[in-house]
């Protein structure tokens, strides 16, 4: 079918062509028209935090919880500190911009003048100097206003920080006061890849295929996703994700079968007759490989976490289309190039395997001579990069790991040099209480929560004394509001039941550190089950953002075996179906679990340990982010496999046609090396351009994406998969003749060569390999 396909389009290149333009404008306009709004779903069902969350949603007024969380976190000099006049006009101004805000709520702001702010909002240094500041909430929105709200908060900031004077610094804290930029990447890797081609093909026209190919099914794809946004919960940084991997994929499609055709024109076969052989050897291999990768993209579907679906869907979508143009846009272009596929040469090497005493020919044999110590080296390699991830520990990275030019960063030093450490990652102690014992339970609880090892305050707010919701600033000029009644409600004389009770905990540690989340376990599964025996009387979560983030990471990390499971073993299928054998797939996932573990390593080493991390722009160090394994294994295996089937097929060509097992791995590593090279360096260029951007989390995932390809590209495919299948000979094509009939044949090497090749045939290109013996 593949083959049928391929050659109707070349043979109706112009329709195809056509319709592919047609498809770019109509999907590009209807996208345009009616792509719906990225949402993002953290939801993690039957976790504390999100019991909590419904409860505030239950008992929040018609259904409505507030949004992100804001301070403006000011440190003044002077031995007068608040008091200065000075100091009173720009809180006060800080207070109308804040007022002025539509998506901030009125009602939640709470500056260091209102009575409950003079207790809990203001520290003195030990230069006498204070730290203080303006706590707010921001409505919740709906997905519409999202990018307004962002906006409308970068805007706020700018203004507010614009008051700042040499007596009053002012900083923002908050998740929608932190403006990034991500590198542009994708110019970054377009640039790359056209350089990387034009050197490695040696001709402009043939350098430009893959670029044309991936640009049609990288646009095509994402607005297919921005669509798709009206029927799932598509986070928006899939957006980024979808584009990283369309680019890399896409020109590696492209890749591989205009190298075949190329090979095909060079043995003297005319256009047609070659577009049929590369689209039989190698769209064969990209169909197989584009399907590996969407399987483990979809197989983050095992993790049970909602915001990864939509992810999943995403990117699949990028890669599906990738896989289309590349079987019918690029057999219709080169329909058009024909033999002109060299016009524009800038030198005489050609992406081909010409000369049977290349470099990659003699690196092959000498590999076939000593193939322990090539195995060997390489399990080294791995094995001391992968060391390191025995102690990696997951947990996502709070504002103190900003870089220090960031207003966010310094807002935290100011709190945490004022208030502490754990100021910055309050724990909220949510409860439904039910009847008198229940709330006796719920005020002895938190008061055994305060005597607890590792908490600094533990806060009551039904135990203060009764705050007048709207207090006149000292100069009667602000009215000043108390904090969000639903977390801080003023106390009754009368009860009705059930109500919700809550509380807030301040640890003595960051948010990201050992300690806090070891206090968050002692809390949540000691000290609150044993002072509320009765959930019949009083039920009681613990929530905020520093137990949702061990949440997610326990969530992610308990489910990451079966997620690897899933894609393991349904790659492991397709590739014994493929190549007929049992070992060629167990060493392929031996292989890429070995890959994997060394990039883990060097991200622990790097992000967690702090080795090198000024070189990429790292300040402090923080736990690796609890998504960042199942992201990179899912990208990573799926494009590793391009890599495993592009050079396997060409083995298992080779081996079908000779039965030589060490003659069809050096003609199959000799003819793909520099393809593969020449593909692995794109992808790095494009994933290491992350590297330059200002978060962490960008720069972890882009390094890791272009550690592991690299790994794989170098390590894996060039060293360790031709030293032991040297070493396993003729084993590696072993397979159980009772296994063969039950398990479907899928070729993607083409049509399988006739078993009466003759031996004469088989010898016709002689090599120091030929008759060499296995080890």
């Amino acid at each position: 079918m593949i083959e049928r396909v391929a050659d109707a389009s070349y043979r109706h290149r112009r329709v195809t062509t056509i319709l592919w333009l047609v498809a770019l404008v109509a999907i590009g306009a209807l996208s345009a028209q009616f792509a719906g709004e990225w949402k993002t779903d953290f939801r993690l069902p039957g976790t504390d935090s999100q019991r909590a969350q419904e409860l505030l949603t239950k008992y929040s007024v018609d259904g409505q919880t507030r949004g992100e969380e804001g301070r403006v976190v000011l440190k003044v000099q002077g031995p007068d500190g608040l008091a200065q006049p000075q100091t009173k006009e720009t809180i006060a101004k800080i207070n109308e911009l804040l007022l002025a805000n539509k998506f901030i709520d009125a009602t939640s702001i709470v500056d260091p003048y209102s009575p409950q702010g003079a207790a809990t909002q203001v520290a003195t240094l030990q230069d006498q100097s204070q730290i203080a500041f303006i706590g707010f909430s921001f409505r919740e929105v709906t997905p519409a206003e999202s990018v307004e709200q962002v906006e409308s908060s970068l805007e706020l900031r700018d203004q507010i920080l614009a008051l700042a004077t040499d007596e009053i610094q002012i900083e923002m804290s908050g998740r929608l006061f932190t403006e990034f930029e991500l590198p542009p990447s994708e110019l970054f890797g377009l640039l790359a890849a056209v350089i990387i081609l034009v050197i490695a093909f040696g001709s402009l026209v043939a350098a430009g295929l893959p670029i044309v190919t991936a640009l049609f099914g990288i646009a095509i794809g994402v607005s297919i996703v921005k669509l798709f946004t009206n029927l799932f919960n598509i986070p928006d940084f899939t957006l980024q994700i979808s584009l990283m991997i369309g680019l890399g994929v896409g020109i590696d499609y492209a890749l591989f079968i205009v190298t075949r055709y190329r090979t095909a024109l060079q043995g003297g076969k005319d256009p047609e007759a070659s577009v049929a052989e590369a689209m039989g050897t190698a769209g064969r291999a990209v169909v197989f490989a584009g399907c590996t990768v969407i399987i483990s993209l979809m197989g983050m579907f095992a993790m049970g976490v909602p915001f990864v679906y939509g992810l999943a869907i995403g990117a699949s979508i990028t890669v599906l289309i990738s896989v289309l143009a590349a079987l019918t846009l690029l057999p219709a272009l080169l329909g058009f190039i024909g033999r002109n596929i060299d016009r524009g040469t800038i030198h005489r090497n050609a992406l081909v395997i010409t000369d049977k005493e290349s470099f990659w020919h003699r690196w092959s044999t000498m590999l076939m001579r000593r193939p322990w110590i090539g195995a060997i080296s390489g399990l080294v390699i791995l094995l001391t990069l992968a060391a390191p991830v025995l102690s990696i520990r997951l947990g996502n990275a709070d504002a103190g790991a900003n870089k220090s030019d960031q207003t966010t960063r310094r807002a935290y030093d100011l709190l945490s040099q004022g208030f502490g450490p754990g100021f910055n990652g309050p724990f909220f102690v949510v409860a439904e209480v039910k009847n008198e014992a229940g709330l006796e339970a719920f005020d002895n609880t938190i008061v055994v929560i305060s005597q607890t090892p590792g908490v600094a305050s533990a806060i009551n707010p039904r135990q203060l004394q009764a705050i007048d919701p709207f207090v006149p600033g000292p100069d009667g000029e602000m009215p000043n509001q108390i904090d969000d009644p639903s977390i801080n409600p003023p106390p009754v004389v009368e009860q009705t039941f059930p109500f919700l009770a809550s509380a807030i905990v301040y640890p003595t540690t960051s948010p990201q550190s050992v300690e806090t989340q070891n206090l968050i376990h002692t809390l949540r599964d000691d000290v609150i089950p044993a002072a509320q025996p009765n959930r019949d009387d009083v039920i009681t979560y613990l929530t905020g953002e520093a137990v949702i983030n061990v949440e997610f990471s326990e969530v992610l990390g308990s489910r990451l075996p079966i997620f690897l499971l899933v894609v393991l073993g349904l790659s492991f299928l397709l590739l014994m179906a493929v190549f007929r054998s049992l070992l060629v797939p167990l060493k392929a996932v031996i292989m890429n679990l070995l890959s994997i573990g060394a990039t883990y390593g060097v991200l622990v080493a790097i992000f967690q340990w702090g080795w090198f991390k000024g070189l990429i722009g790292l300040e402090t160090l923080a736990p690796i982010s609890p998504w960042a394994p199942m992201m990179l294994f899912a990208i990573v295996f799926g494009l590793s496999m391009d890599y495993e089937v592009f050079l396997l097929s060409r083995i298992r060509e080779e081996y079908v046609r000779t039965k030589d097992n060490n003659y069809a791995v050096v003609e199959g590593l000799a003819s793909t090396a520099r393809v593969i090279t020449a593909a692995a360096a794109i992808m790095c260029c494009v994933f290491f351009a992350f590297v330059f951007g200002d978060l962490r989390d960008i720069k972890l995932f882009g390094l890791g994406l272009g550690v592991a390809v690299l790994l794989d590209a170098t390590v894996v495919r060039m060293v360790l998969v031709p030293s032991t299948m040297a070493l396993l000979g003729d084993a590696n094509w072993w397979f159980p003749s009772w296994l063969d009939r039950i398990t479907p044949r899928l070729h993607v090497e083409g049509k399988p060569v006739e078993e009466e090749a003759t031996a004469a045939e088989a010898q016709s290109e002689p090599d120091v390999t030929r008759n060499s013996t296995p080890v």
